[in-house]
């Protein structure tokens, strides 16, 4: 980036920053009281889909509190609820959907997450999985990893009462991905402008605050790589063959308003996005496999070589 494009690239990257945080704050607070007012969208599963995302101020929250789409997973969510001890899983179910799973625990209004559950570390000898919890209102988001042909959405019990029933969702209920990108406006690119600056100048930049701005709220065996792409870069990933092995390995390429344009799972050693006709950036989630959950192998990630025509990345291992 050359100086005088810095004269207009900084200003409005910190313009960006600061119109991001302000409607993040009031978006959450009209969604708070959106649900509040609507127990009934409250109390039911709500599995993100095209007629999910066309309902009043779900997408701008989406692009504010979540904005790093997942498009590898099905991803549900419920409540706020009111819970005095406990909520419990149905894993059974879970287990028969999906090859691996996430279920995350918010507080409400704040949306901290206070706990997380893979289906990789848990006893899976019981139909049920209970998780303590103080008393208080919360949430939670389930996503599914490599889906089963017949998806169905756990039942909850709340302070052991059923809360919610199983929900069975189709099996290409994330096609609507393909055609987010139309969801562009100004105000999205508006939100959204300053991540592709903070990545170009990430050296500059507490790696905290970066990772804070840009990364979702990921299990703790997820493991990240990311960066931005010019338009015209191409990318190339190496991946060693241990991670290859141990580890699902998902790809998403999102515009510079973080709308996501192509995604993939990848499989080999060797990975090549061709280069694309606008700026943005990559980001890379890196998962045990289940059967591989208990590896005392890490994935490490490092650009090894970048210049103006292609980026050079290494997915790598080291021992634990």
């Amino acid at each position: 980036m050359d100086k005088i494009s810095l004269l207009w690239e900084i200003p409005l990257a910190l313009l960006s920053f600061v119109f991001y945080k302000v409607m993040k704050f009031i978006i959450g607070n009209l969604f708070t009281v959106y649900l509040a007012f609507d127990q009934k969208k409250a109390n039911q599963w709500r599995v993100l889909s095209q007629k999910t995302i066309n309902a009043p101020l779900v997408l701008p929250v989406l692009m504010t509190k979540g904005p790093r789409w997942n498009t590898h997973a099905i991803i549900g969510t419920l409540g706020p609820f009111t819970v005095q001890e406990s909520v419990e899983i149905d894993i059974e179910t879970a287990n028969n959907s999906a090859r691996s799973w996430i279920v995350a625990v918010y507080s409400f209004p704040g949306y901290k997450t206070i706990t997380s559950l893979e289906s990789e570390r848990i006893n899976q000898s019981d139909n049920w999985h209970k998780i303590p919890l103080s008393p208080g209102k919360y949430s939670l988001a389930v996503r599914y990893y490599n889906r089963s042909d017949t998806i169905n959405y756990p039942a909850i019990k709340v302070d052991k009462n059923l809360y919610v029933d199983t929900l069975n969702v189709p099996k290409n209920i994330n096609d609507y991905y393909y055609d987010l990108i139309n969801a562009k406006n100004w105000f999205y690119s508006s939100l959204h402008y300053y991540i592709f600056t903070i990545l170009k100048f990430r050296n500059y930049l507490p790696e905290t605050f970066v990772r804070r701005e840009y990364l979702p709220v990921g299990a703790p065996a997820t493991h990240f790589a990311y960066n931005y792409l010019e338009s015209q870069q191409a990318l190339q990933i190496q991946i060693t063959p241990e991670i290859i092995e141990q580890f699902d390995i998902y790809f998403t390429f999102y515009d510079r308003s973080s709308l996501p344009i192509t995604w993939r799972i990848i499989t080999d050693s060797e990975y090549l996005l061709q280069p694309q006709d606008r700026n943005g950036y990559f980001l890379l989630r890196i998962r045990p496999k289940p059967e591989h959950s208990a590896t005392t192998i890490q994935a490490k990630s490092q650009l090894i070589e970048t210049n103006k025509s292609i980026q050079r990345w290494q997915i790598s291992a080291l021992s634990s």
